[in-house]
């Protein structure tokens, strides 16, 4: 549950709300001024409802703030063998150093956020690349290949394959 931490009627400058990247923070309240909604927003809240409000809105807006992506933007990921220290730059499988140009640590990244599920070509180009058109070339096909077989040593079960026809699955090691 949210706490919005305040001593004063108005909110000042050190009002928190505490939530976190797993639970989003509704802010209710009886301050609705345009300047206190800004505040509550300010303050780390993910959405402001004012006093009064019907039930049937705030039904609704906690059910958007539950349909937003639980994607967190950790720093350092770990799964299995797998080792990705996203502000170091580095990766490694089972200890072995992974030598990963900047975009592949971003496509590695996006994929151990995304496991068993298919990520096609188009959400690569759009996500990782920024395109907002599909470019007429081979591009994610020679990245994935190279990023599989830097993650993917020889003997070594497969984390990145491809779904014929579909796109890539990053499968999470039991």
């Amino acid at each position: 549950m949210p706490v919005v931490r305040s001593s004063a009627r108005r909110w000042p400058n050190s009002t928190t709300v505490s939530g976190s990247a797993q639970r989003p923070a509704l802010v209710l309240s009886a301050l609705g001024s345009l300047d206190d909604r800004v505040r509550g927003l300010r303050a780390g809240g993910d959405d402001y409802l004012p006093k009064p409000f019907a039930l049937i809105e705030l039904v609704a807006r906690v059910e958007a703030l539950l349909r937003r992506p639980n994607e967190t933007r950790d720093t350092r990921l770990i799964v299995g063998p797998l080792d990705l220290d996203l502000l170091a730059g580095t990766a490694t499988r089972s200890g072995r150093a992974l030598d990963l140009l900047p975009r592949e640590l971003k496509l590695l990244d996006y994929l151990v956020r995304r496991p068993d599920r298919i990520i096609t070509r188009s959400m690569l180009l759009r996500d990782v690349w920024g395109y907002t058109f599909e470019p007429n070339s081979n591009v994610v096909d020679v990245h994935m290949g190279r990023l599989r077989r830097k993650v993917d040593g020889e003997g070594e079960p497969q984390l990145i394959r491809n779904v014929r026809g579909q796109g890539y699955v990053f499968d999470v090691p039991v």
